[in-house]
């Protein structure tokens, strides 16, 4: 079973980083250009927030709200939640589903390593399941029983 830090091996993207005064007009520009639902926001000491479509749906509807001139860093979360990187897919699902969440940064050795979202992992089980299915196809196909020979009992 693939852990956190196999997925993201996989997965070749970067972490995705905006500074807190980038706007939220620029980071939507980013998102849109990397086909991306989140980003981390960061500054000097480090991440210190993300930023998600989740995000922008809340806060299209405050009075005032113009995404030209708001800072993402006054929009961002800033309840970071992290997984392991030798977590299992079946762990990673378990904080999606069980904190609503649909990105999770991975940690290893108390530094980020990178970002999954739910569907990366959903994707990652879904291409080991297949895998296993046509193993197992392969497996109980006439090819493997055509040579066996069946005796009679006397």
């Amino acid at each position: 079973m693939k852990t956190a830090e196999e997925i993201i091996q996989e997965k070749g993207t970067g972490m995705i980083c905006v500074s807190p005064d980038t706007t939220i007009h620029d980071a939507l520009k980013i998102m849109v250009d990397k086909g991306i639902g989140a980003m981390l926001v960061q500054d000097e000491s480090g991440i210190v927030g993300i930023w998600t479509e989740r995000d922008l749906m809340k806060n299209t509807l405050q009075e005032g709200f113009d995404p030209k001139t708001a800072r993402i860093g006054d929009y961002m979360t800033r309840d970071l939640v992290s997984a392991k990187h030798d977590d299992s897919m079946y762990k990673l699902l378990d904080v999606f589903l069980g904190r609503r969440l649909r990105h999770l940064l991975i940690e290893k050795d108390g530094t980020y390593i990178g970002m999954l979202s739910s569907g990366d992992v959903i994707k990652a089980n879904l291409v080991e399941k297949t895998k296993e299915l046509e193993d197992m196809n392969e497996l109980m196909s006439w090819e493997f029983y055509e040579n066996w020979r069946w005796t009679n009992k006397k």
